[in-house]
């Protein structure tokens, strides 16, 4: 039974490893979700008949409650909502394979080498942070926490806290069995989860949900190796190294190093100035004028950010494009790496919406077509967009690759207000020349845009 055992478990890493391939493309995605199910479901099924395995009651139990939760959760949230439930449900991933590591620590060493203990003690460390960190992300993206929390010395004080974890993480593969020095381990190391994440930005969330998926993942591999279980190993290992490529690239879309995403508390010290030389003052513009525009236009580039996210705008956004294509105006989507809360954020909520993926385009594809359009519709983005992360060093955006809106022939701003993005710096993209305002919500807004090239 074993040899049969092993045979699935590289049944079921074959089928993670399609399945994460599948998902690189949008057109593909959702049949590599499905085959990254079945894999997990051949691994889950298989795994009943490890040798000495008991508590079946208990593992049908806890699988039959977290199914039902998943599939009603999965049913009801709304797109909007998608991130927090990433933030989510990647963080128990991560405790899962903290409590595992948990029952094995407080076993102590019965028969487990120090060797194994200590890749226990780094996968409680890592899959707790990602743990508790996770639940902090997703309250923040929630609106239950509403600021970043930043407090004199902090990074010398989560330092401080982690080492205090570490210390005692390493004492704990010598000792024959676990108590107190265990419970203050995973103490310190939930908190440690908690002081990291406060000061992040909501924002940043891309990169940190990111990484968070990436240590989830390592844990998991090396509770693995605790458990001589082939799957956790594998589907850790491949969810690890897809989360740190992720989160690298992500990164590398804001110019930022991870560390300073970590414990910048990037937006909440004061910054420099953002305006440049053809800054102005911000123009407003009428609906029924911004809709005559579009439609008369030949090339319109759609440039979705958060806002709208939060209005929900993206059915409305489609019906217009849809109402220009009709009129012969050719519509693209712009998407910036790290526009919303999560990676692909734009994209999942735009393909909600029906948006054909061949009208979706990548930052490096669509930047040579914006000194071609004639109008640029940004939606609710703001530092994605801003024009001096090219035209000003002194800026803390400068160098990060943006969408070059501003080369447009006219940009249209949807914005609820004049507020600042998050890196806390005014966006010059505002007072150009060539850029007019349209406040408001974005789904209202755009109804108003769809109700004024109707009456054309």
């Amino acid at each position: 039974m074993g040899a049969v055992i092993q045979i699935s478990y590289f049944l079921a890493a074959v089928l993670f490893i399609l399945g994460l391939k599948r998902m690189s493309s949008p057109v593909t995605a959702r049949g590599g979700i499905v085959w990254a199910g079945v894999g997990m479901l051949v691994a889950t099924f298989v795994t009943f008949f490890w040798h000495g395995l008991d508590n079946y009651t208990l593992m049908i139990a806890a699988i039959a409650i977290g199914s039902i939760a998943a599939w009603v959760s999965g049913k009801r949230v709304a797109m909007t909502a998608m991130p927090q439930m990433i933030a989510l449900y990647n963080g128990m991933g991560g405790g899962a394979a903290a409590a595992i590591a948990a029952v094995e620590l407080v076993r102590g060493a019965d028969g487990h080498s120090q060797a194994v203990m200590g890749l226990a003690v780094a996968g409680g460390l890592i899959g707790t942070v990602s743990f508790s960190g996770s639940l902090i992300a997703f309250a923040k993206l929630q609106g239950l926490i509403k600021r970043s929390i930043v407090f004199p010395m902090q990074q010398p004080f989560n330092l401080a806290v982690l080492a205090a974890a570490a210390v005692i993480g390493g004492m704990l593969p010598f000792q024959e069995a676990g108590g107190t020095l265990v419970f203050v381990f995973f103490a310190l190391v939930l908190a440690f989860g908690v002081l990291m994440t406060l000061p992040i930005g909501g924002a940043d969330m891309p990169v940190v949900i990111s990484l968070y998926n990436a240590l989830t993942g390592l844990a998991v591999g090396f509770e693995g190796f605790v458990l001589n279980n082939a799957a956790m190993i594998i589907a850790g290992t491949v969810v690890g190294a897809a989360g740190s490529l992720l989160t690298q690239l992500m990164a590398k879309a804001m110019n930022r190093s991870i560390a300073n995403v970590l414990f910048g508390a990037f937006g909440h010290a004061p910054q420099a100035a953002a305006t440049d030389s053809e800054g102005g003052t911000l123009k407003p513009i009428d609906p029924d004028d911004a809709g005559i525009m579009m439609a008369y236009s030949s090339k319109v580039v759609v440039v979705p950010g958060y806002g709208m996210a939060v209005a929900q705008a993206q059915h409305k956004i489609w019906e217009l494009a849809e109402l220009l294509e009709e009129r012969g105006v050719r519509v693209k989507f712009a998407i910036h790496p790290v526009a919303g809360r999560m990676p692909g954020h734009m994209n999942v909520l735009l393909a909600e919406a029906g948006v054909p993926y061949d009208k979706i385009y990548d930052l490096d594809e669509i930047n040579p077509e914006f000194p071609t359009a004639d109008v640029a519709l940004v939606i609710g983005a703001n530092d994605v967009v801003n024009p001096v992360a090219r035209t000003n060093p002194e800026s803390p955006i400068y160098g990060m690759p943006i969408l070059n809106v501003d080369q447009s022939k006219n940009v249209l701003v949807i914005k609820r207000g004049q507020g600042k993005g998050f890196s806390g710096i005014e966006n010059a993209l505002f007072g150009k020349d060539n850029t007019r305002m349209l406040y408001g919500d974005a789904q209202d807004m755009v109804g108003k845009l769809i109700q004024a090239v109707k009456r054309l």
